[in-house]
């Protein structure tokens, strides 16, 4: 598929935005961008997400260099996770959805409502 200005949407640019823009990893870079956090204190600060997912997500962002594991050498060992400068070119871009998501929700509540009226109708 193409877009507006010609820039064709192939399965890798669906993989890669899939994994950068699920559920957690926006809650997690929002977390990493204000500073870096320990494995323990991205759980606090996202309190619903599982520590498997939380596990998931981070190496899905890491191997995409949006963060950055760093060991810190304290007994026990820790890790601690930081936004790499590629991951900081990302905050623009989201805060572009999110302004959108905020500007546009009474528009998409309306039309949810809409639809599920037309559901439960047997459209």
């Amino acid at each position: 598929m193409d877009t507006a200005d010609g820039v064709r949407i192939a399965a890798p640019h669906r993989e890669l935005l899939d994994q950068i823009l699920d559920k957690w990893s926006l809650s997690v870079l929002n977390e990493l961008c204000e500073r870096p956090c320990r494995f323990n204190e991205l759980r606090r600060a996202v309190p619903q997400v599982t520590q498997k997912s939380l596990t998931a997500t981070l190496r899905r962002l890491e191997r995409n260099g949006v963060i950055e594991r760093e060991v810190v050498s304290t007994r026990p060992v820790a890790v601690r996770y930081r936004i790499t400068p590629l991951g900081k070119t990302l905050r623009p871009p989201v805060d572009v959805l999110l302004a959108w998501a905020s500007r546009n929700m009474p528009a998409v509540e309306r039309a949810r409502e809409v639809f599920d009226g037309g559901e439960e109708a047997g459209a």
